[in-house]
Parts: structure tokens; sequence; C-alpha cells
């Protein structure tokens, strides 16, 4: 198939906060797809390029865009820019959905829209990077929820105490040190370039702008950086894309949902023992670690 841009309605991908309560309601008009339309509509656009087949699996899923924005609210940031970038995410999975493995759409576009969510979120949170790591972006997206659940237990507020920080780090399997440094960076308050450098009160010594070295990278970094990114993006969808349903729902639960949903509730939704899941996401995970090897 040829790669093109995948189509959506008029007015949907970036609305505007005076709009948000109309928009809300507008995307409630388009219907929800049974598994079979879902499916021909996928052949359709990966098959025969049908712009009006990726128009309605977009649309069909934009209510789950807005409620997976809706997650990231505490974050500061306009709700429109979260639901726009979540509809980037959803177009880019309707792009790369193949519906011959086997699972819906909506469990498959999860991904794609909570990764363009919290990349915006990341980018958007502070001059100064927060996250770089993959343990530090999970930390950024659990500490806010872990200080409310622990504080909320203890009856308190604020900072948090040692004991806090050293019981939030053997939940995440996170160090004290990296949990101290990413609160700091969180409550830090950016300022501004153009702020004068003084030294004794004394004035004449330019501003921070004058002693700054511009380290970064060049264009042509950039895009060899951003080749690089798509290609592993795209070599773990395509891992994802290689489970099982069942496999696919478990490491979607239990890996890249925040929170991640316990065995217990999993269990009980397969019909199956916790043990039983365990294995499952185990095996599952090992999938993944020789597909993406082999396909390095």
């Amino acid at each position: 198939m040829v790669e093109q841009a995948v189509p959506i309605a008029h007015g949907s991908l970036s609305p505007d906060q005076g709009s948000l309560m109309s928009y809300l309601r507008d995307i409630k008009k388009f219907p929800m797809l049974e598994p079979n339309d879902e499916y021909m509509l996928a052949k359709r656009w990966l098959d025969e390029n049908d712009r009006e087949a990726a128009h309605r699996l977009v649309t069909s899923h934009l209510r789950l865009v807005a409620k997976i924005a809706a997650g990231y609210k505490g974050y500061g940031l306009p709700m429109g820019d979260l639901i726009a970038e979540g509809n980037i995410g959803l177009m880019h999975a309707v792009k790369k959905f193949d519906p011959e493995k086997g699972f819906r759409l909506s469990t498959y576009a999860i991904w794609w829209i909570k990764a363009m969510i919290q990349e915006y979120i990341l980018k958007s949170w502070s001059l100064v990077k927060i996250g770089t790591t993959t343990a530090q972006k999970r930390l950024f997206f659990s500490l806010k929820r872990l200080k409310n659940e622990i504080q909320s237990h203890e009856g308190e507020s604020g900072d948090l105490t040692d004991e806090q920080i050293k019981k939030m780090g053997q939940e995440l399997n996170i160090s004290v040190k990296d949990i101290t440094e990413m609160e700091q960076r969180i409550k830090s308050a950016d300022f501004s370039l153009n702020n004068p450098v003084s030294q004794h009160g004394e004035e004449g010594g330019g501003e921070w702008q004058d002693w700054l070295t511009d380290d970064a990278p060049t264009v042509e970094e950039l895009l060899i950086h951003e080749d690089e990114f798509e290609k592993r993006k795209s070599l773990l969808s395509n891992a994802l894309s290689s489970l099982s349903e069942r496999e696919a729902y478990i490491m979607q639960a239990r890996r890249l949902d925040d929170p991640p949903q316990t065995l217990e509730t999993i269990s009980e939704h397969l019909k199956v023992s916790k043990e039983r899941v365990r294995q499952i996401e185990t095996a599952a995970f090992l999938k993944l670690q020789k597909y993406m090897q082999e396909k390095s």
C-alpha cells in the first residue's frame, strides 16, 4: 500500500477550548463499528486505499481518544491539545493496522494514542527535559498518582517524606535518587533566558542566553534520529501485532496501561487463574523479545 495521510473528519483534529464541549458532543454522532464492519473497512483501506473506509475507522474511534486524553488532564495542558495529539496517534494506528492479526483496532490504537499524548506532555511540561529514558518517563506519569495515593492513605500532603519516597521506589522498582530528582524537576519553575546575569547586585553581566552554546543536533542528526525512532516504533507495533488476541490483551493490560491492571482483574475477565495469566504474560513478553531481536 502506498503511504498516505489518513483522512479525518473536518474540524475534528484540533478542537480549541471554546468549542471543546461542542466537539465532544459531535463525536458521539459517529457510530461505533461492529467487528465485521471494522474488519471490512480496514481491508478496504489496506488493499484499496479507500479513504472513505479510513475516515470511518478514524471517526468511530474519536471517543476513545477523548476518553484517553481525559486521563491526562491533570498535567495542566489544554484538553483540546491533548485530544489533537491523540488523534494523530489514532491516524498512525489506522494507517498501520492489519485486521488479519485477529484483534480490534481499539486494542492496537491505544498504544499509539497514549504514546503521542505522553510525548506531547513531556515536551510541553518544561523547558528542562523531564524524561529521556523509559524508566524516567514511566516515573513522570506515575509519580503524581502514587504520591496522591500514598499521602491520601496517610492523611498527609505537601512534599514526600523519606519513608514515602522509599515506599514509592519499592513499588516502581526505581531508586530513591531518581524519584527525588524527578519530583524536584516537576516542582521547579522555568525562568526566562533573558533574565540578567548579575554578581553581588551589579549590573552589566548580560543575559543568561549570552552564556549558552548551541549544542543542538544538526539537521542530519535529527533526521537520522527520527528515522531510527520511526523504525523502532514500527518494529514494536509489528511485534505486538504478532501476538494472539489474548496475549495482546494481557500485554496491553499489564505493560501498557497506566496504571496496569492486576492479575486478579485480568484473570476474572478471561476466566482463567492468576497463575495462567502470569504464564501467558511471560510467554508473550518472550515472544516480543525474540521478534524484536530477529527483526532488528
